[in-house]
Order: C-alpha cells, then sequence, then structure tokens
C-alpha cells in the first residue's frame, strides 16, 4: 500500500509540475504577446511617415509639417545630468547599504524610507523640484532643474536595485578574495561588482528610460517650451522633452497634422527606449561571449 501511495503521489506530483509548466510557458507567452502588439501598435503608425528632417526641425505652432528637433536634444541632455547625478549616487548608497552599512534599526528604517521613496509618484517629484528652483533659487523652468528632480526621483529606485545586486553576489566569492589577502574595497571593484553588474546595468536601464519617458517632472521644472535652437547647452534654457512635446501635441496643439506629428513622435520615444537599452546591455553581452 505504500508503494501504491508513494506511486500516486509521484504521478499527481508530475501532473502538477506539467500543468504549472505549462501555466507558466502560456503566462509568458501572453505577456510577449501583449508586448509585440503594443509595440506594432505604436511603431506602425509613426514609423512609415518619418523622415529624418523631422527629427531636426524646429516645432510649429500653427503651421502644419513642423518636427521634434529641440525637444529630442533636450530629452538627451536632461537624461545625460540625471544619469550624470543619480548613477555615482546611486550606487555608492547601495554599496554602502550592502556592504558597510550596520545591520541596526537605523540602517532598516533608512532602507523602509528609501523603497518608500521609490514608489512616490513623480508629480510629487516634480512639486519638490518647482519649490527648490523656480521658487527658493528663483531660477525658473530649466534644463537644470529638469535634470535635477529627475535624479532625485530615480535615486531611490538605483540605489536600492544596486543594494540588491551587491547582496545577491555570493559570500563565498568575497571570501576567496580575502583569502587572497585582498582589502575590503578592492574585493567590492575586482569581485563584487563585476558579478553584481548585470543587475545594476539592468537597474540602470529602468531609470534611464523612465528619466527619458518622464513628464510630470519636466512640465514642473523644464517647462512647456525650449529656447528654439537647436542645440542649446545652457542650463538655464527652459527644457521641453518629446514626452511632454508628445503630450502637449496630443492634447492642446492646433495644428492640422497634430495627430500625425503625434503619432511619429510617440515612435520616436518607443525606439529611443529601445535603442537606450541595447546600448546599456550590448557591452555585456559582448564581454559575455568572450568568457
Amino acid at each position: 500500500m505504500n508503494g501504491f501511495a508513494s506511486t500516486k503521489h509521484t504521478a499527481r506530483a508530475q501532473r502538477n509540475n506539467k500543468l504549472a509548466t505549462i501555466g507558466f510557458y502560456t503566462l509568458g507567452a501572453l505577456v510577449m504577446l501583449l508586448i509585440f502588439w503594443l509595440l506594432f501598435t505604436i511603431l506602425s503608425k509613426g514609423l512609415p511617415a518619418l523622415r529624418p528632417d523631422f527629427l531636426i526641425k524646429q516645432p510649429e505652432e500653427i503651421d502644419p509639417g513642423g518636427g521634434i528637433g529641440p525637444v529630442l536634444f533636450n530629452s538627451f541632455y536632461i537624461l545625460f545630468i540625471s544619469l550624470f547625478i543619480s548613477v555615482p549616487i546611486g550606487l555608492g548608497a547601495g554599496i554602502y547599504m550592502a556592504e558597510y552599512a550596520p545591520d541596526n534599526k537605523f540602517t532598516g528604517a533608512l532602507r523602509i524610507c528609501v523603497e518608500s521613496l521609490s514608489s512616490v509618484p513623480s508629480i510629487v517629484f516634480g512639486m519638490l523640484g518647482l519649490a527648490i528652483f523656480a521658487e527658493y533659487f528663483d531660477i525658473g523652468l530649466t534644463i537644470l532643474g529638469g535634470g535635477v528632480s529627475l535624479a532625485l526621483l530615480n535615486l531611490p529606485m538605483l540605489a536600492r536595485v544596486t543594494e540588491e545586486a551587491v547582496r545577491a553576489v555570493p559570500g563565498e566569492i568575497r571570501e576567496a578574495g580575502y583569502a587572497l589577502g585582498m582589502t575590503k574595497f578592492h574585493v567590492i571593484r575586482t569581485v563584487v561588482l563585476p558579478v553584481a553588474m548585470s543587475a545594476i546595468v539592468t537597474g540602470i536601464c529602468l531609470v534611464a528610460g523612465r528619466a527619458f519617458g518622464e513628464s510630470a517632472v519636466i512640465i514642473l521644472t523644464a517647462g512647456l517650451s525650449t529656447s528654439g535652437e537647436m542645440w542649446d547647452f545652457n542650463l538655464f534654457s527652459p527644457g521641453e522633452t518629446l514626452a511632454v512635446h508628445l503630450w502637449y501635441v496630443q492634447s492642446e496643439a492646433i495644428v492640422e497634422d497634430a495627430r500625425q506629428i503625434a503619432d511619429k513622435s510617440a515612435a520616436v520615444l518607443v525606439f529611443v527606449v529601445l535603442f537606450i537599452n541595447f546600448i546599456f546591455r550590448f557591452p555585456l553581452w559582448l564581454g559575455n561571449r568572450r568568457k
């Protein structure tokens, strides 16, 4: 009887395993189909009508045929500023929390605060940036305000992703480094970070895509206009980005071809976000191929 019960239990476990495998594959396929459907819907509307001059022309308020040149440049410029600020600070904070911070109540409370900030709506950071730059420093709506506000928005997420990535590195790897006489900093720099780099890059991709497609923060800190120049590196110029321009064209613009401009802008926005992920991940993929 015991053998029969064991056989029956094994058969039931195998059946449940097959059902679970089929279910997870089905869910994965549905998610992939949804993603491809969204990409196809957005890109198929904008890419066929997209021309190179659209990427460098000035936006038009009344006449049809405007482009996205200045707003596209502002998007990359503000993204660079936000990553320039948030990546070093976020990585440093994550490494400190994982490797150096003592395990006590204060550290636990600090970790909870960082996690809470990661889920705060972006409009709150926009209002914070507005209060700091437009009201306290009285510099108005600028590229600098937008970049710093986006950095503040992405810092908590980047710090938590980095901390979890570093904590996920097996302790045996650290012990092997210490056994070779390495210092703690040397072990972190040459052993821990290379192992955790894939997860860290994933976090950077997430915050970069979020920053490039963010609109609420930019509206409150960088404004709804540009300086009118294609390559304006002045940090105190207004900094309308592509995401904000897409919202404005779709909801407020009065030009005849507003819908066509919105479709093409959406296609460019999605394509750039995909390109950013490729740029960050390609070196990792190349490095893994060489190992």
